[in-house]
């Protein structure tokens, strides 16, 4: 059977590392491209760290593209808090001096999307710049993607940046808006999956990091500054995965348990909630449902691809 087609959009941090692994390394997906935006960190960080994550799983094979260095219209605030000043836990990696294949995430965007339309599913771990400026340059985009899966927003409306706002939404919300009113075939997977479903404590992160694969040294090692920020900021048990639990389910649907179609707007103005995306749950919009919301997910099942990942 032949690998499905993945393009995957990245503010490469911690989380989103261990993603890239998942799918780098699933025998059934072929990541035709890498593009990199700023989010987590900023741009150049971003490109190292996917390019060295790229390098660790041994695939120089995948181009990696470097697009959008700033939001559409609001100044970029990273979440360096969070990931560490590297973006990788600040652990001590060698994230300088390597080159990126191509400086148009925008345009590899749409060649991918031309070069396997109908076929393409595209993965987003980060803010959605890259992908509005992709529908600026060429409205028809939707037409060619087969699926478009969203790490992003919360279906219980508890941020992780604000009370109300999940980072990637909060960090672009004009972006946001243009891919929700785009006609992509969306499917979101928010923090709060991530909260309840792919929370790794102490426990099982010991446990994952005694395989003794430098892949899966690395995927544990650079949630130092995350599992920190968890303990403090999140309140969660141990570091959560919201990136790699997108992954999980982009590359295998039935790790979600329950799903509903939605119709979902972006606060873009209000100081208090922007970023903040709305589903409209009892329909009081009467409008039609622009995306599916993952509102469940199978734990055992993710760590399942998560561990099969880091193994060899």
């Amino acid at each position: 059977m032949p690998r499905r087609p993945f393009y995957v959009d990245t503010d490469t941090a911690s989380d989103d590392a261990v993603a890239l692994v998942i799918a780098l390394r699933h025998p059934d997906i072929d990541v035709v491209g890498i593009g990199v935006v700023a989010g987590n960190v900023p741009l150049d960080m971003a490109v190292q760290n996917a390019l060295y994550t790229r390098e660790l799983v041994g695939r120089l094979d995948v181009p990696v593209h470097v697009g959008e260095a700033t939001p559409l219209t609001i100044e970029l605030e990273t979440a360096q808090n969070v990931h560490g000043g590297d973006g990788m836990g600040d652990i001590g990696l060698d994230l300088t001096g390597r080159s990126a294949d191509g400086d148009d995430a925008v345009g590899a965007l749409l060649d991918a999307s031309h070069r396997y339309a109908g076929e393409l599913t595209l993965v987003t771990l980060g803010p959605l710049t890259n992908i509005a400026r992709a529908l600026e340059r060429d409205p028809s985009l939707p037409e060619r993607i087969q699926r478009t899966v969203v790490m992003g927003a919360v279906a219980d409306h508890i941020g992780n940046v604000t009370p109300a706002a999940e980072f990637n939404m909060w960090a672009d919300p004009h972006a946001v808006r243009a891919v929700l009113d785009s006609g992509l075939a969306l499917e979101f997977v928010g923090w709060d999956i991530s909260r309840k479903h792919a929370v790794v404590p102490p426990a099982l992160a010991d446990d994952l990091r005694s395989i003794g694969t430098p892949v899966a040294d690395f995927c544990i090692g650079i949630q130092r500054v995350v599992e920190e920020f968890c303990a403090t900021q999140t309140k969660l048990p141990g570091f959560d995965l919201p990136d790699p639990i997108t992954m999980a389910y982009a590359i295998d649907p039935t790790i979600a348990t329950e799903t509903r179609r939605l119709h979902l707007e972006v606060e873009t103005e209000s100081e208090l909630t922007r970023g903040m995306v709305v589903m409209d749950v009892l329909d009081f919009m009467g409008r039609e449902p622009n995306a599916l919301v993952v509102t469940e997910a199978d734990n055992d099942a993710f760590i399942a691809m998560l561990r099969a990942a880091v193994a060899d």
